[in-house]
């Protein structure tokens, strides 16, 4: 009878947790809203690379309230579903948030029993844009930057039972301000997008002992099969690695946090999109003696380089990507990572995972992650498929590297649009200070992700600034992996890895160096409208339009023949505009809700597939 009377409760319990909630009617939805469990949201452990078995997850319904900037939290507005910004359909509130308003948050928890004497982290994966955070009333800290994750040591604001509270305050200009912002403005138009603001991401909390392991970094060695791994934690006498192969040990290795532990491997087997092999990963931390800590990851073994080749006619050399030592035609889709339901945050990890299975099932290889950065598990998901990623840094404010034009001979730089600014704004040193801090964030977070091909710390002049010393400080905090300077910005000779031309619909090289890897960062947007699975705005726009899926997918063949032709003079890669549609574009393979691929999809494959095969 008890039990009966548990599951009573708990059912209604329930029920009166999902009556509180309902999507923000309006626009198109994608199927998997209809999954949402309101107390089970995006479940999945969020962070792959250091997986320890305890969590407690603190996604779902959260009190809120938007107020004037300059005052406090008062009472809830009523609920929001926590980790959906406040604007979209799927936070169940679809609010505007402007740069005079603060939102705030406020959620009870409880420690389970069985973390007594556990010191307790709160992590958030992403909030944007700016934020401080209070448990019981103590302030724990705050955090500055919509990208990256952190997390705040809250043991000391713990109460000794019962409930807790936390509460967050988030400020966000969005186009206001001079912070790295990606596509958000407050009037979307073009293929810029509605914005979005708060906690995007899972928060979660997790207990941890005293000394216990605050970072893995992990880099692969492949031309000496092996990999190195080194572990922040203070306190700790030792750290010690193992490597497996399924339930197979196959190397393992020791060394102080801070150094590095090298583990060799007798039988390597290497990473790549045609054969995605991946190692798994034991982390154990000592201290006297004694195991204190442990945590599990992966790591796989590949190697991203330049290699100088000739042409045809044997002269006039020009340079190529390689991965792995052998010549690799990186071909794939610009990826905004925009959902019509969850803005910034797809709906379900299944959703999350589902625009990445399917550019792989289209033949592709690759993916540009465009100005925005994605949860952790986006990541492993291009890991465990087989995706190579370019990297692009969330832009801040529209404005060029100079204040004026310049000739090439003058100072070895390449000008490719002019626009006028001001000087003041052209020397905003907040805005330097913000992009510089959130970059070596976001490399931090990600530089253990062996699907990470390409750094791109700059997009199309979009807050370009300083760009020399900027790729100089990128390539050198990472060797590891190439840059693409200024992808389709304002190039410069001998600054970085890459030179990456844009140009819409037809793919052509602009600007051509054989000193660079020469790229095609971004052609396409061939649009098609379905209107049943369209966003509602004025205008829906595509760089060609077409009005049958037959015209789109013939002219998508051409300009896949002229990307052929461009190999033999050394171009190296190209990224089609786009995976999916996203408001008002039109351009995407996929509709904007998921539900409907323009092209034949086999025909597709095929043709994505003589392309990549052709540079063998």
């Amino acid at each position: 009878m008890k039990s009966i009377l548990s599951l009573i409760l708990a059912c209604a319990f329930v029920q009166a947790a999902t009556a509180q909630w309902k999507p923000v009617e309006g626009q198109i939805m994608t199927d998997w809203a209809k999954k949402i469990d309101v107390e089970n949201v995006l479940p999945e452990y969020p962070r792959p690379l250091l997986e320890r078995p305890d969590w407690l997850n603190l996604n779902g319904l959260w009190d809120y309230s938007i107020t004037a900037i300059d005052k406090d939290y008062s009472k809830p507005d009523g609920k929001i579903l926590v980790p959906f910004a406040v604007e979209s359909s799927l936070s169940g509130v679809g609010r505007t948030f402007t740069k005079d308003d603060a939102l705030w948050y406020e959620r009870e928890f409880e420690i389970p029993e069985k973390w007594a004497g556990k010191k307790i982290l709160l992590h958030f994966g992403a909030v944007d844009w700016k934020c401080e955070v209070w448990v019981n009333g103590v302030k724990v800290g705050g955090h500055v930057g919509g990208h990256a994750p952190f997390s705040f040591d809250i043991s000391k604001a713990l109460k000794e039972g019962g409930k807790n509270t936390i509460r967050v305050r988030v400020e966000d200009p969005t186009d206001y301000g001079v912070q790295p912002r990606g596509k958000q403005v407050m009037k979307p138009y073009g293929c810029f997008y509605t914005a979005m603001s708060g906690i995007w991401q899972t928060v979660w909390l997790e207990p941890v002992p005293e000394t216990y392991i605050k970072k893995i970094r992990t880099t692969p060695d492949f031309d000496r099969s092996r990999f190195a791994f080194e572990v922040e934690a203070c306190g700790a006498d030792k750290f010690v690695v193992d490597v497996f192969d399924g339930a197979d040990k196959v190397a393992s290795a020791e060394a102080k946090p801070g150094e590095s532990a090298v583990a060799a491997l007798a039988n390597p087997k290497a990473w790549s999109p045609a054969s995605p092999f991946i190692y798994d990963v034991s982390v154990s931390l000592f201290k006297d003696g004694k195991k204190i800590d442990e945590a599990k990851s992966y790591a796989a073994l590949r190697k991203i380089s330049v290699v100088t080749e000739k042409n045809e006619r044997k002269r006039d050399a020009f340079k190529r990507i390689y991965l792995n030592n052998e010549p690799f035609y990186s071909f794939g889709l610009l990826d905004q990572g925009w959902w019509p339901d969850g803005l910034y945050t797809a709906p379900t990890d299944e959703a999350l995972k589902f625009d990445i299975q399917k550019t792989k099932d289209w033949g592709f290889n690759t993916i540009r992650k465009h100005i925005k950065v994605e949860p952790a598990r986006w990541y492993m998901h291009c890991d465990r498929l087989g995706i190579f990623v370019w990297q692009d840094m969330p832009s801040g404010s529209n404005l060029p590297d100079h204040p004026g034009r310049k000739s090439y001979s003058e100072d070895k730089w390449i000008f490719t649009t002019f626009m006028s600014v001001s000087d003041k704004d052209w020397a905003c040193e907040e805005r330097k200070k913000l992009h510089m801090a959130e970059w070596k964030e976001i490399m931090d977070e990600l530089y253990s992700y062996p699907c990470i091909g390409v750094w791109v710390p700059f997009n199309e002049r979009w807050g370009q600034f300083d760009t020399v010393n900027v790729v100089k400080w990128t390539k050198q905090y990472d060797p590891t992996r190439l840059v693409n300077a200024a992808s389709g910005g304002n190039f410069y000779v001998d600054c970085g890895d890459i030179l990456d031309s844009h140009n819409y619909p037809n793919p052509i090289v602009n600007v051509f160096i054989r000193k660079m890897v020469n790229v095609i960062g971004e052609y396409g947007g061939i649009g098609y409208r379905i209107p049943e699975n369209s966003w509602k705005m004025d205008k829906a726009w595509g760089y060609v339009e077409f009005k049958n899926p037959g015209e789109v997918l013939n002219r998508y063949a051409e300009y896949v023949e002229d990307l052929k032709s461009l190999i033999k003079f050394g171009v190296s890669a190209a990224i089609y505009t786009q995976t999916t549609d996203v408001e008002g574009e039109i351009n995407g393979i996929m509709t904007y809700d998921r539900k409907v691929v323009k092209f034949n999809e086999k025909q597709l494959k095929e043709i994505n597939q003589s392309l990549i095969n052709s540079l063998k």
